[in-house]
């Protein structure tokens, strides 16, 4: 899978987020372990609406990477997971999830629902 070029879209395309139940557990020990610094700048960050509640604009990549949901990953390299900037990235399959979603990032859950 190729690189998307995400510098300079602020995010527009992480939102809102999907995540499973596993997901949600493995967000919250990364959250749990990242110094309240970097969890407090991440949290009082504005962001566009819908946009991912760990989107991290001021360095305009995600702020929860290594813990981010399945769909993220999946990203630009699926047809219905096309990336504006980079659809030459796309294969011909169709992202489907692993398991059902339990609710949307930045709608169903919030900060509060993770530290």
């Amino acid at each position: 899978m190729g690189i998307l070029p995400c510098k300079g879209c602020k995010g527009m395309c992480c939102g809102p987020v999907p995540i499973t139940e596993n997901e949600r557990t493995k967000i919250q020990k990364a959250i749990r372990k990242m110094p309240v610094k970097k969890r407090m700048e991440l949290r009082n960050q504005q962001r566009y609406f819908g946009t991912c509640i760990f989107f991290d604009g001021e360095n305009d990549r995600c702020g929860i990477h290594s813990a981010r949901p399945s769909i993220c990953k999946a990203f630009g390299h699926y047809q219905n997971l096309v990336c504006f900037k980079s659809p030459n990235t796309v294969t011909a399959k169709k992202y489907y999830a692993n398991e059902p979603p339990i609710g949307l990032l930045s709608i169903d859950f919030t900060w509060k629902d993770f530290t």
